[in-house]
């Protein structure tokens, strides 16, 4: 199949709308549904994505895309049992470790997963294919599904889920196109690896860089390298934690990706694992329910006359002061940028969501005054030398 048409572009009023290659056929099967435009465009961002992190990492790796950035990104590592409760898993049993990695990619930012499209490393199991089935999602894209994993997957949304089969073989063109306002744009693909060697070039006192903290960073600079910019990434325990993607200030990326981070870590905090929903209440009400009680708008859901619809038991306000106590408790993150941090006010910010490492390109005017805060952290920084913008 050379070209496949499709039911409109970004916009219902945006027609005609296809794909296409102009040489050879197109790297996809469509098993199942019929994958919009921006379905694609996050599928084969994500495919890209993912392969990278298990190039990189040697485990299997799962990204869960909204509008053509990443929700969340993660490997194959088990899950504890407290993670297994904030990501709604607990039930499922021993996952296998592509579950985990969906698991963790789906569970870091449930909010801005709803409705997600799926991209996987691997061929898709049954274990991992029984966890999407109960989520909310646009579709998927895998090397490859097991015979019963495509079966539970073609019974979501009525037979419509989008399910794509991509040849993990395909290469494509060294040099990419794309039009805008009727002008051709072209580059050459971003073919940058990122591994290890990245991360040699420490600027600060403390040179400490655990194998566990390689990884998290190499995993927020791959996530990076296919978030639109500007973007910064924070992670922890083999997964992407908060992402701020999009913002026209680096300040507002870090702050936006650190607030997602604290609401990670708060999603496991005693005050909310007590949380005593009522059984009709379904996993997506039990995430925005969550979302409101650990921020400033909890009286929303704990005013007289609507707690009692989504709880059994009234909780007690989870306070200012208790969420400080907690959040000191997150430590070890790692964060990466995709370009410079021009101000030493963004690892301050970091430093408030316990970053420990940061990798980042450097090349900044003030470089030295981001180094002197990094180093009044006691943080371990890597200057890159590599930019990660994707647009």
């Amino acid at each position: 199949m050379k070209e496949m048409e499709l039911k409109y572009g970004c916009n219902p009023n945006q027609k005609p709308s296809r794909i296409y290659m102009n040489e050879g056929e197109l790297p996809i099967k469509v098993l199942c549904g019929r994958p919009g435009y921006i379905n694609l465009l996050d599928a084969f961002n994500g495919w890209q994505l993912v392969s990278e992190l298990k190039r990189a990492t040697g485990l299997p790796a799962a990204t869960s895309f909204k509008h053509v950035s990443p929700a969340g990104a993660a490997v194959g590592l088990p899950l504890n049992d407290v993670e297994k409760q904030i990501y709604w898993v607990q039930d499922q049993g021993e996952l296998t470790p592509l579950a985990s990695a969906y698991a963790r990619a789906r569970g870091a930012d449930r909010m801005s997963s709803f409705g997600d499209f799926i991209s996987l490393s691997d061929v898709c199991d049954v274990c991992t294919a029984k966890l999407i089935k109960r989520e909310v999602s646009d579709g998927i894209i895998a090397p490859g599904y097991e015979p019963e994993a495509l079966e539970i997957l073609k019974g979501k949304k009525k037979g419509n889920y989008a399910v794509i089969e991509i040849d993990p073989s395909y290469r494509p063109a060294p040099v990419e196109h794309k039009e805008v306002f009727g002008v051709t744009f072209e580059q050459g693909r971003n073919e940058l690896v990122i591994d290890e060697n990245m991360l040699t070039n420490i600027v600060t006192k403390n040179m400490e860089l655990p194998e566990s903290a390689k990884i998290d960073l190499i995993i927020s600079l791959i996530t990076l390298k296919y978030t639109q910019s500007n973007s910064v990434c924070y992670a922890k325990g083999g997964q992407a934690i908060g992402i701020g993607a999009g913002q026209q200030s680096r300040i507002h990326c870090t702050r936006l990706a650190g607030s997602k981070a604290d609401n990670w870590y708060l999603r496991q905090a005693p005050q909310v694992l007590g949380l005593k929903f009522r059984d009709d209440i379904g996993r997506a009400d039990r995430d925005n329910a969550i979302d409101l009680y650990i921020g400033e708008e909890y009286m929303d859901v704990l005013a007289e006359g609507k707690w009692q619809n989504i709880f059994t038991e009234k909780p007690a306000v989870f306070t200012t002061e208790e969420k400080k106590k907690w959040l000191a408790g997150n430590t070890g993150v790692a964060l990466g940028s995709d370009a410079f941090f021009p101000f030493g006010d963004n690892i301050e910010r970091a430093f408030k969501s316990g970053v420990q490492y940061v990798a980042e390109p450097g090349g900044s005017v003030r470089d030295d005054n981001v180094i002197e805060a990094a180093d009044s952290h006691n943080m371990t920084m890597c200057f890159t030398g590599i930019r990660l913008f994707h647009h």
